[in-house]
């Protein structure tokens, strides 16, 4: 990689030139010094673009979870409904079913309370699989617009149900 060092460097001047001279004169001169100038190597900069690429991944990761919908299965004081248990989305986006309390829990949709055309076991856990301990999730997005009804089965006589509006 070539360097600018403090070097001084001859720069000539053209002064004198004449209407109709077919040659410029060439005068005095001029002495430039350059002061010194850090060397900023390609890998150094590769590594900032490295840096940067790896922000707006996290970033974007970051505002990607943000547009998820959390709603919890058992409420902070044990009971057992889903919290909350009416809630809207826009078609699309994610929504997260977290294990809070009073488990085990799952969630399965209604099939006769969904958007025609959908098909609830695709969007359900079955009613055998079951969310066991505290924190763990199931995730579903729903692209249909319309209302879905959902519950959990070991506690749908206790009334843990839902509703969800995709707009």
């Amino acid at each position: 990689m070539a360097a600018v060092t403090s070097a001084a460097l001859t720069i000539p001047s053209f002064t004198g030139l004449k209407a109709g001279s077919a040659f410029a004169k060439v005068s005095s001169a001029a002495k430039v010094s350059a002061s010194p100038v850090p060397r900023v190597g390609i890998k150094a900069s590769l590594k900032d673009v490295g840096l940067a690429v790896a922000a707006t991944a996290a970033s974007a990761i970051l505002a990607s979870n943000a547009l998820a919908v959390e709603v919890l299965l058992g409420g902070d004081d044990g009971s057992l409904a889903f919290v909350p248990s009416n809630i809207s989305v826009s078609a699309g986006e994610k929504i997260v079913f977290k294990n809070n309390a009073g488990f085990p829990h799952n969630v399965v949709f209604d099939e006769d309370e969904i958007p025609s055309g959908v098909d609830a076991s695709k969007i359900s856990m079955s009613e055998e699989d079951l969310l066991n301990g505290p924190g763990e999730t199931y995730a579903v997005t729903l692209t249909e617009k319309g209302s879905y009804s959902f519950y959990c089965s070991p506690h749908q006589g206790a009334g843990m149900v839902g509703k969800v509006t995709v707009n």
